[in-house]
């Protein structure tokens, strides 16, 4: 089944935000203080001297998000909804997960400066809309989680947003199993340079304090179950930390989490310039999707293995060991990752050329024949070649020596005998 990797999202109407029950609400220009320690945890403000995600495109592939919000209007395009027909006739998406995950990644405020209301990593990004999961609320919810056609729409929603510029495709989604087409489209897209970021997942073993010693071992040997999309090799899987950034204790724990984010208590964006408090992987990978989006504003020809390899470096509150299956490699800093992508920004760790990668081919396909030679050093043939004949030569002069030498020492002998 595939579903949104949120849990305990709480309603906030109007412009107040609802902490707790009982909780007053608050006013809207609040909403920035209670996203300050995701701010001050990923070093935003300094990040931003550097980027902040201008030119960039990032695909949403999502339950739909709402361009008319205040915090998002003018930066949301609305693509195609790939679940169409799921629901019954006239009725329209909810877009709840959809817009407040966007508004993480892209969210650039409203009022005086843009002070009030969400600010997400990369204020201004674009984000590309691509419907491809039903809220659990929604009525074709059950239809489109078992229809035979609603399959593969994951894999049409990667493919689509490449063709359509996406630099960094942003799934706070999961599912339990992997298909073929799915993996071709990873493939696919890491092959035209978009960089992939996904939820780790929610179904973390449960707490042996809870009395499921069974779970709890599972969790200490990092055995929580895989979610896909995060778990195909290439993507970037994003854990959840919670307000000491530890560990949540929802968050799935395996050997395909790369690195963490703050994934409890997110503030963010709903449909109608609501706003939501939430937790769960899902926000985690959003704020990770904006902090890629900022290196490719600022590097666009780095390549998806490198933007990755600068987020994990770039982590902070590492594990001891440098790496566990709960939180990666530690918790993504947007002002370092910046810092690590200048480093990497030389290099490259694609192989260039048709032969190089099929991506609709499945790996270890067969080659599709001799590799042909594009340049060849003429001088360096000439040196190596009088090298390795002169070498040839004193080896041959060596045995001839050796030859005489040894028919000498025979004559000698055999004269001595007589």
């Amino acid at each position: 089944m595939l579903s949104r990797a949120s849990l305990a999202v709480a309603a906030v109407t109007g412009a107040g935000v609802v902490l707790a029950a009982g909780a007053q609400p608050a006013r809207a220009d609040d909403v920035r203080g209670v996203q300050q320690p995701v701010i001050d945890t990923l070093e935003l403000p300094k990040a931003w001297r550097t980027s902040k995600g201008a030119g960039v495109t990032v695909a949403v592939l999502d339950s739909g998000v709402d361009p008319e919000h205040r915090d998002l209007a003018g930066s949301v395009t609305v693509g195609r909804d790939f679940t169409a027909g799921a629901n019954p006739p006239g009725v329209p998406p909810r877009r709840l997960h959809g817009t407040y995950m966007a508004s993480l990644i892209a969210g650039h405020g409203h009022g005086p400066g843009g002070g009030r209301g969400v600010i997400g990593v990369a204020p201004e990004a674009e984000v590309l809309s691509v419907r491809v999961i039903l809220e659990d609320e929604e009525p074709g919810f059950v239809r489109f989680n078992t229809a035979r056609r609603f399959e593969n729409v994951v894999a049409r929603g990667i493919r689509y947003a490449v063709d359509r510029g996406a630099h960094v495709i942003n799934m706070s989604i999961s599912k339990e199993l992997a298909t073929r087409e799915e993996r071709a489209a990873v493939r696919y897209a890491i092959s035209r340079g978009v960089v992939l970021v996904a939820a780790a997942g929610n179904e973390g073993a449960g707490d042996e304090r809870a009395g499921d010693e069974r779970a709890g071992r599972a969790r200490r040997a990092g055995l929580d179950p895989y979610s896909y999309p995060a778990a195909f090799p290439g993507v970037v899987s994003v854990g959840a930390t919670d307000r000491r950034l530890r560990r949540a204790t929802f968050s799935n724990g395996n050997a395909s989490v790369l690195l963490a984010a703050p994934g409890v208590d997110i503030m963010g964006a709903g449909p109608g310039d609501a706003y939501w408090v939430g937790q769960g992987t899902s926000q985690a990978t959003a704020l990770v999707s904006g902090v890629a989006a900022l290196i490719k504003a600022k590097y666009p020809d780095m390549s998806p293995p490198l933007v990755g390899q600068a987020l994990a470096a770039g982590a902070t509150d590492r594990p001891p060991g440098g790496y566990d299956t709960g939180t990666g490699f530690g918790v993504v800093n947007a002002a370092r990752a910046l810092a690590e992508a200048r480093r990497l920004a030389r290099h490259t760790e694609t192989a260039t050329g048709e032969p190089a990668q099929d991506p609709a081919a499945p790996v270890g396909a067969g080659s599709r024949g001799p590799i042909a030679v594009v340049a060849r050093d003429h001088t360096a043939v000439t040196v190596y070649g009088t090298v390795a004949a002169a070498a040839t030569a004193g080896a041959l002069t060596s045995l001839a020596s050796m030859y005489v030498l040894v028919r000498r020492v025979r004559r000698a002998h055999g004269s001595h005998e007589a």
